[in-house]
């Protein structure tokens, strides 16, 4: 058993919790506890949304990809970020802020006085939440069952239990606070194994000699593999389309937009939070090449053990610089959209919810969040011990589902003549289109479809979209061309919304 990542483990868990239940205090009221009373700093909330972004797929799930497939991963992933939450920034945290939103969906509510609409984004954007909300506890279930004695089942509930107190007191501003904290050890522990890494392994020259040997040995193309588009533009577009596009739906964005003090400096708390998130994944890439040059592709280096197994190489100290930098890029991402899913449960679904006072939505946050932490940590346990789902083909297939809120906001705000029919049949038809691209992908897998040489363009082309590399076409394509094409079509044909005189484009 190794008792220094032990004790890192056991510190920054207990200190997360301690952190954040804290800001308990500053969360009395209800809009205390969703939107921080509006009383947040431009630093603080910069790193709130950094934080919030990159998670475990922006830390060690790059470091996997940049050793089994290229560097391009970590400049795109870093430049998607960037953009996605820029986009939010200028385009779209005013507007949120201006309407007095909590949820997404609350726009179409007051657009168009419509809870079907209101429900359909609550519904995608919760495809995405409960994806991520499953991921973080699976992977600190994973952490903590390798490295104690507990099973995976108990090492998930413990996950849920560091969740579900430390957002269910602290609220925003204890997602917030602590994700300052974790964005701190993220740069720093990443950094420093980095440059520690290079001076072991004999400096850059060396590094890039001996993953130029891996290449060779492995029979791969060596401008490929440092290219910075050696996946292909498809990829490339692909991975643009899933983080960046769908960002304006993202649950979090209408609370850290309400929760600025200070209305005129959200573009900059957004430039900076963006600059920040999309300086992290690179860092993450440079643990990927260095485990690359070091071991190669091995198969036991999956996860999060890329960037700890180089790190403990190197020294105990470093080791347990890695596992702090892994918790941290956990939780600074599950803690925000945890707090962002109870708020939509509640806000979206509870038709009590305006009858009831100010105390009992509090009351109502928190309860609806210590279920669904622990409902989280029981599907991570059941997909770690009774499947073999890919994490990041579920992550990517998140991200494709909270497209067609992305799109219909946006033509909600910048298009006068939509419709609530066009909306709603946009996110219908874009949500439902992207869950069967997912599954004839899976199908068309797993029965091994191949290309005969007299087969129709028609059937050449699908087999092409579903079978692309072992993975298929992202669905991403699919949630963003329906409801991109759907929605102006179905309101030009039928003029039919009744725009609520609250609600008007150029207010905003």
């Amino acid at each position: 058993m190794n008792y220094i990542l032990l004790f890192v483990v056991a510190i920054y868990l207990l200190g997360t919790v301690l952190l954040g239940s804290l800001m308990s205090k500053r969360s009395q009221k209800e809009d205390d506890w969703a939107i921080a009373g509006g009383g947040m700093s431009t630093l603080v909330l910069a790193f709130a949304i950094a934080g919030g972004r990159i998670g475990g797929a922006g830390t060690y799930g790059v470091a996997e990809s940049v050793a089994s497939g290229g560097v391009w991963v970590m400049w795109w992933y870093g430049i998607s970020s960037f953009f996605g939450i820029l986009l939010v920034g200028v385009f779209f945290a005013r507007r949120f802020r201006k309407l007095g939103i909590k949820t997404a969906g609350e726009v179409f509510k007051l657009k168009f006085n419509s809870h079907r609409c209101q429900r359909l984004t609550s519904l995608c954007v919760q495809t995405e939440n409960a994806v991520i909300n499953v991921i973080e506890v699976y992977v600190i279930g994973i952490i903590l069952s390798s490295l104690t004695p507990l099973t995976m089942l108990q090492g998930s509930l413990a996950a849920a239990v560091v969740f579900a107190t430390y957002v269910s007191f602290g609220g925003l501003w204890g997602t917030a606070i602590t994700n300052l904290q974790h964005v701190v050890v993220m740069l720093i522990a990443l950094s420093v194994i980095g440059v520690l890494g290079i001076r072991e392994i004999g400096g850059w020259e060396n590094l890039t000699a001996s993953v130029g040997y891996q290449l060779e040995a492995r029979s791969k193309d060596q401008e490929v593999w440092w290219g910075f588009v050696g996946g292909g533009w498809l990829a490339v577009i692909g991975m643009m389309f899933s983080a960046a596009v769908h960002s304006p739906a993202a649950s979090i964005y209408p609370n850290y937009s309400a929760a600025l003090k200070n209305e005129r400096k959200l573009p900059i708390a957004f430039f900076w939070g963006a600059v920040i998130a999309a300086v992290i994944p690179p860092l993450a890439g440079l643990i990927g090449i260095l485990t690359f040059a070091r071991y190669g592709l091995n198969s036991d280096l999956e996860g999060y053990q890329n960037v700890t197994a180089i790190a403990s190489e190197i020294n105990p100290i470093a080791g347990g610089l890695a596992i702090a930098a892994i918790l941290a890029a956990v939780i600074s991402s599950g803690g925000p959209i945890l707090l962002a899913s109870s708020t939509m449960i509640v806000r979206d679904w509870l038709g009590s919810f305006k009858s009831m006072s100010s105390a009992a939505r509090l009351r109502a946050y928190r309860k609806v969040t210590i279920a669904n932490a622990f409902l989280s940590a029981l599907v991570a346990w059941w997909i770690a011990t009774r499947t073999t789902v890919s994490l990041l083909e579920l992550l990517l297939f998140g991200f494709a589902m909270v497209v067609p809120p992305a799109i219909a906001l946006s033509y909600t705000f910048f298009w006068s003549k939509t419709t609530e029919r066009g909306v709603f049949w946009g996110m219908c038809l874009g949500y439902l289109g992207g869950i069967s691209w997912f599954a004839l992908i899976k199908w068309s897998l797993w029965m091994d479809f191949q290309v005969s040489e007299g087969a129709s363009l028609l059937s050449k082309t699908l087999v092409f979209l579903w079978t692309h590399n072992g993975e298929g076409v992202n669905p991403s394509f699919v949630t963003t061309l329906v409801p991109l094409v759907v929605i102006p079509v179905v309101s030009l044909f039928f003029r039919d919304s009744i725009e609520s005189e609250k609600f008007s484009v150029t207010d905003y």
